[in-house]
């Protein structure tokens, strides 16, 4: 694989960036780490995870760090192989200080995260998502205090809008803190909401990592119409984390899969290859449970979707509607 830059950071990682986010359940400990080592293998330097992390086991509140805990035992003999993310801000517990982007907190789970990876350093701490409740300036500082620290190389973000982002940078660069470096975002065929935030990333050198490309496996092409979710399919084994399946999706989700095999290649392997050819974009996240999926994956890397085909899936799935006028 071609590496790409990770925004302003100069940090070079893979196209396809592995998720954890299933790590523990459905992927248990030994599969999770035989998939990091086999995913290393194949070219894959970017791996990213959350403290919230732990699986089909998630409710909001409950603890996680399942997922920070085998991968930092995946990576333990190959920490220097890889560029390493994780995020903080989702809701830990119950009590007012386990969740949000506060200094408290950041300062907390910033060390709890190291000890969990078994390492010195992350190389991208990322803010889960905007909190209401603490002021921007606060949670600027606290990453400062931490990438001063030498916890973290780099900052970026997650969820958040190009509206908020441009207050981000504008804040990082009135006070000399770290400025975002990546944007994290939900992104595919059938979820193009940040579809014209990609530019503004574009200009200011900001490396959109997006997750949800296959958009929960419906972009795999696995799921047909009048049949049941195949076994093992997340439908089938999480069905509250998979889009409704009805006739409209499937219409939509059979004329992108014809463009697929007119130039002779799988569903998932064209759904990842063209969000590789949107603006901004560095690194796909995706998860996997084997390593065929990784290897599928990596291989949409050599598509090349042609030119004529992006106007015919805007028609299919149309972006979302536009402001004509340049000062929006």
């Amino acid at each position: 694989m071609e590496h790409r830059v990770l925004g302003s950071s100069g940090l070079l990682v893979s196209p396809i960036c592995l998720g954890t986010m299933t790590f523990g359940t459905p992927v248990a400990e030994a599969d999770a780490i035989r998939l990091v080592h086999e995913s290393i293998d194949q070219g894959v330097n970017f791996i990213d995870t959350a403290n919230c992390y732990e699986g089909y086991d998630r409710v909001l509140g409950s603890t996680g760090g399942v997922a920070e805990e085998i991968t930092g035992k995946a990576i333990a003999d190959r920490r220097d192989r890889v560029v390493l993310a994780t995020k903080v801000g989702a809701p830990l517990g119950p009590g007012p200080q386990d969740r949000g982007l506060s200094p408290l907190h950041i300062q907390r789970e910033i060390e709890a995260s190291l000890r969990r990876l078994g390492t010195d350093v992350i190389d991208l701490y990322i803010i889960h998502w905007p909190d209401r409740q603490t002021p921007l300036e606060a949670t600027l500082e606290a990453l400062d205090r931490v990438v001063r620290q030498g916890k973290a190389r780099y900052v970026g973000i997650s969820n958040h809008s190009a509206a908020q982002l441009c207050r981000l940078l504008w804040l990082s660069e009135k006070h000399g803190w770290p400025r975002p470096v990546s944007s994290q975002i939900p992104f595919s065929f059938l979820r193009r909401d940040f579809q014209y935030d990609l530019p503004f990333c574009e200009e200011f050198s900001i490396g959109v990592t997006p997750y949800q490309s296959l958009q929960g496996g419906l972009l795999t092409g696995k799921y047909r119409r009048d049949q049941e979710a195949p076994t093992g399919s997340r439908a089938a084994e999480k069905p509250e984390w998979v889009w409704e399946r009805n006739d409209s999706l499937y219409d939509t989700l059979e004329a992108l899969e014809a463009l697929a095999a007119e130039i002779d290649t799988t569903p998932a392997r064209y759904a990842l290859a063209w969000t590789l050819a949107q603006p901004a974009m560095s690194s796909l996240v995706v998860g996997a449970k084997h390593s065929e999926q990784v290897a599928d994956a990596v291989a949409a890397t050599e598509i090349e979707i042609p030119a004529e085909h992006f106007a015919r899936i805007d028609e299919i799935v149309p972006p979302p509607w536009h402001q004509s006028d340049p000062i929006r």
